[in-house]
């Protein structure tokens, strides 16, 4: 996702605050998971979060759970203040050995 010009550090802050709270409610760790941001050759303006996962199964589990938590929908109305509309994307890659 893109962050709003000066409301990078707002959108990271908020996206600790969703690891700890929707997240945890979720059943869904987020320990290993990293953040990364524009920084030579990217948009300055990009924010992305990286994490694993077994598999699509499992990937589908997390969709279906954190719909279920009531402070996701919450989180978003906040987040939706520092971000570029439209802006925010899921790529699915594979890890190869």
């Amino acid at each position: 996702m893109k962050s709003k010009f000066g409301h990078q550090s707002a959108v990271l802050d908020l996206m600790k605050e969703w690891d700890e709270q929707v997240a945890k409610q979720s059943g869904f760790d987020m320990k290993n998971a990293r953040y990364m941001t524009g920084h030579i050759g990217a948009e300055e303006a990009l924010i992305v979060t990286e994490m694993e996962i077994e598999s699509l199964a499992e990937l589908d589990d997390f969709f279906d759970r954190i719909g279920k938590v009531q402070i996701h929908a919450e989180w978003g109305k906040k987040m939706s203040d520092y971000v570029v509309s439209g802006s925010s994307r899921w790529d699915v890659l594979r890890v190869r050995d």
